[in-house]
C-alpha cells in the first residue's frame, strides 16, 4: 500500500496544501525537501501569488520543475515591505547555501587602511574586519597584496610609522625602517609632533585622491630646497616623489569623474560565470577581485547579477554608486534596499557611453579574460584528478581531497592543519587548523597529533552529517607519513566507523628527495610514481600546500604566545589598560610586583580596577 502521509507528499501538491493559509504580504519563502533541507529562498511582493505560481503543474523551465518535484514542505516570513523581503532573503541565502539559487562562494572581508588617531604619532596600517578603532578608514582594497603594496610606497612617501603602540614606547634608537627611508623616526624624537602630523596629513590627502596637491606641495619644496643649496634634502623629496607616482602607475585606470564606485562586470560562457569588480574611491582605482558564482543552469543575466549584489552586499556598505554590465531584474528595489542598509542614497546604473561605460568595459574584459583561464584550470584539474584515481585505484576521480600535516618544535606550540582541495583547485575557504589539546601527549608525538586531530575531525563529521549528503565529507586523505603511519590513521578510521574513506601515506623515498616519494595504502605494497608524472607533481603541491599551511598557522601561535603577557588574562585589562600600565612600569613582570598605591596612581586605572590587579597576581603566586 503507498504511503500518502503529509510527510512524503512532494511537488504541486504539498505546495497547493499552503495556498489556503496565505495572503498578499511580502516575505520571505523557504522550500524544503523531505529531509528538511532548504532548496531554494524566495522572495516576493505577493506570497501568495508566488506560491499560486509554484502551484501550477505546467509552465515551469526544466531547473524549476525539478526543484518543486522536490519540495516536501516551505517555511514563510511576512516583512512589512518588498525592500525587508530583500534583505532578508539575501541574508538567509549566505547563510543556508540553497542548492537552486545563484550563491556567491567567495564571502571573504575586504582590508582597508587605517591612519590611527589614538596615539600623538599615528600608525598607518592594514585593517580587516568591525571599524571598532579610532581613526580614518581608507578602502576597501581588493586584496592584502594591494594594501601591502600601497603602504609600502606609502611609508617611502610620507614616512609614517607602522610599529605597535608597545614596540613605539619601548623604542631607544631608530629602527631600520629609518635607515632605509621608509619612517621618520618619531620614536626617537627625530621629527616633532607637529611635522609628523603634516606627514600624515599628506598621506589622509592622497588617500583622498588629493594627488595632484600633495605631489605639488613636494615639488615646491624640493625645488625650494635645491635652491637653498640643501641637496640631500632635495634629493629625499625627489624620491618621495618617485614612489607617489610609482602608486598611481600601480593603480592603474584612474577615473576623472567617478570618485566612489564600485564596477561589476558579468560574463557568462558554458554555463558558468565570472563576475569582476572594481573598487575605485578618492578617484583612485584600488584594485579589482574576480567571483565565481555557482548556477543553477538556467538563469540569465539580470537574474546572476540580481543575486550576486543582493548577497555582496548584504555584509558590505556599498558605494554610492555601481557600475554595472549587466541590468538587474528589479533596480529601483535593490538600490531601495541598499540605500537603506547603507543609511544614504546608493545608485544604479548600465552606462552606455563616456568614462563609466569605459570602466565597465575594462572590467567586462577582465571577466571574460578570468574565466576563460578558471576554465582552462578546471580542465587540466579534472585531467589530473582523473589521473590520480587511475594511478592509485580509486573507484571515481575524487571530488574533495583532504590533506593533513602537524608542526610543531619539539612539541611546544603544536597544531593540526587540514587542507582542502578539489575540480576547482585548493578551496581555501575550506582550511582547518587544529589547537592540539590532548595534556596526555609525549612531546613531538606525530601519531598522536594525528590521532586527535582525525577524531575531532571525523566526529564534528558524523554529528554534524551522518548521511554524507553535505558535500563536505572527504573522497580521499592524503596523510604526511608511510606505512605506520598509514596503519596508526586505519585504526583511527576504523574505531570511528569510517575505514570506508581512501587513503594514501606519501612518504619521503631515498635521501628524502622530492621526486623519490613512496605512496603507501592499507593492505597494500608500497609504489611510486615515475619521475615526471604529472600525478606525482600534483600530490608534491598538495603535500608542499598543506605543510606551507600547517608551518604558518604554528609561527602564528607561536608569534602570539611570544607576545602574549600575564596582563592579557587580568579581568577589565583591555589593550588601552594594557598599553597604560606597560608604558608606567616598563614590564609585566613590574605590574605583577607593583603596590597597591601605585598601580592607583597610572591613568586610567580606577581604584576598582586596581584592586582587581593586585589581587589577580597575589592569588597568582
Amino acid at each position: 500500500m503507498p504511503d500518502d502521509s503529509p510527510a512524503t507528499v512532494t511537488g504541486t501538491a504539498a505546495i497547493q496544501s499552503y495556498l489556503r493559509t496565505l495572503d498578499t504580504s511580502p516575505g520571505v519563502y523557504r522550500m524544503l525537501d523531505a529531509q528538511a533541507r532548504v532548496l531554494y529562498v524566495g522572495k516576493a511582493r505577493n506570497l501568495k501569488a508566488r506560491v499560486t505560481s509554484y502551484a501550477r503543474p505546467t509552465g515551469h523551465s526544466p531547473r524549476i520543475a525539478r526543484m518543486i518535484d522536490e519540495t516536501a514542505s516551505m517555511m514563510f516570513l511576512t516583512t512589512r515591505t518588498e525592500t525587508e523581503a530583500l534583505l532578508l532573503e539575501q541574508n538567509l541565502i549566505k547563510q543556508l547555501k540553497p542548492r537552486y539559487n545563484v550563491l556567491l562562494r567567495d564571502d571573504k572581508s575586504f582590508p582597508n587602511i587605517l591612519v590611527s588617531a589614538e596615539h600623538a604619532f599615528p600608525q598607518i596600517k592594514k585593517h580587516r574586519g568591525a571599524k571598532k578603532e579610532k581613526g580614518s578608514y581608507y578602502g576597501p582594497f581588493a586584496s592584502a597584496g594591494a594594501v601591502n603594496r600601497t603602504l609600502n610606497q606609502l611609508q617611502k612617501v610620507f614616512l609614517l610609522r607602522n610599529c605597535s603602540d608597545a614596540t613605539f614606547e619601548s623604542r631607544t634608537r631608530p629602527c631600520l625602517l629609518y635607515q632605509i627611508k621608509r619612517c621618520s623616526a618619531p620614536c626617537v624624537g627625530y621629527i616633532d609632533e607637529e611635522g609628523y602630523g603634516a606627514l600624515v596629513a599628506d598621506a589622509e590627502r592622497f588617500l583622498s585622491g588629493k594627488t595632484t596637491a600633495v605631489q605639488e606641495q613636494l615639488a615646491a619644496e624640493m625645488q625650494a630646497a635645491s635652491e637653498a643649496m640643501e641637496f640631500e634634502r632635495a634629493a629625499a623629496l625627489r624620491d618621495r616623489i618617485r614612489a607617489l607616482t610609482q602608486v598611481q602607475s600601480a593603480q592603474g585606470i584612474n577615473p576623472r569623474t567617478t570618485a566612489e564606485a564600485d564596477v561589476l562586470a558579468l560574463h557568462l560562457d558554458g554555463g558558468q560565470a565570472c563576475v569582476q569588480v572594481f573598487f575605485i574611491r578618492s578617484n583612485q582605482n584600488w584594485g579589482n577581485h574576480d567571483y565565481y558564482p555557482r548556477l543553477g543552469g538556467e538563469e540569465d543575466a539580470a537574474q546572476i547579477m540580481q543575486a550576486f549584489v543582493g548577497q555582496f552586499y548584504a555584509t558590505r556598505e556599498p558605494p554610492r554608486l555601481l557600475l554595472l554590465s549587466h541590468g538587474l531584474d528589479n533596480p529601483e528595489l535593490m538600490a531601495e534596499a541598499l540605500s537603506e542598509s547603507a543609511g544614504r542614497k546608493v545608485e544604479i546604473a548600465v552606462p552606455q557611453r563616456g568614462e563609466k561605460a569605459d570602466l565597465v568595459a575594462s572590467a567586462l574584459r577582465n571577466a571574460r579574460e578570468s574565466l576563460a583561464r578558471k576554465m582552462a584550470e578546471s580542465q587540466a584539474q579534472t585531467k589530473l584528478l582523473k589521473g590520480l584515481a587511475e594511478a592509485f585505484d580509486l573507484s571515481a576521480p575524487p571530488g574533495r581531497i583532504e590533506v593533513y600535516d602537524n608542526s610543531h618544535i619539539q612539541g611546544a606550540h603544536a597544531v593540526g592543519a587540514m587542507i582542502v582541495a578539489g575540480p576547482e583547485g585548493f578551496e581555501k575557504g575550506q582550511y582547518r587548523k587544529f589547537n592540539i589539546k590532548g595534556e596526555e601527549l609525549t612531546p613531538g608525538d606525530d601519531f598522536g597529533m594525528m590521532k586527535e586531530v582525525l577524531t575531532r575531525r571525523f566526529k564534528r563529521l558524523l554529528k554534524e552529517d551522518p548521511d554524507r549528503e553535505s558535500g563536505t565529507w572527504p573522497d580521499l586523505l592524503l596523510i604526511d607519513g608511510g606505512a605506520g603511519q598509514v596503519s596508526a590513521v586505519h585504526e583511527i578510521m576504523a574505531e570511528l566507523g569510517v575505514e570506508d574513506i581512501a587513503m594514501i601515506g606519501v612518504a619521503k623515498g631515498i635521501d628524502r628527495d622530492a621526486g623519490k616519494e613512496e605512496f603507501h595504502r592499507t593492505g597494500q605494497r608500497p609504489m611510486a610514481l615515475r619521475h615526471n608524472d604529472p600525478v606525482l607533481y600534483f600530490v608534491q603541491r598538495l603535500r608542499d600546500e598543506a605543510h606551507r599551511f600547517a608551518i604558518g598557522t604554528h609561527r602564528a601561535k607561536r608569534a602570539k604566545a611570544v607576545g602574549a603577557t600575564p596582563l592579557d588574562d587580568v579581568p577589565g585589562v583591555g589593550a588601552t589598560r594594557k598599553r597604560a600600565l606597560l608604558a608606567h612600569f616598563g614590564s609585566a613582570k613590574a605590574v605583577s610586583r607593583a603596590g597597591l598605591a601605585d598601580l592607583k596612581a597610572v591613568d586610567g586605572i580606577s581604584e576598582g580596577l586596581a584592586d582587581t590587579i593586585y589581587g589577580y597576581f597575589h592569588e597568582q603566586g
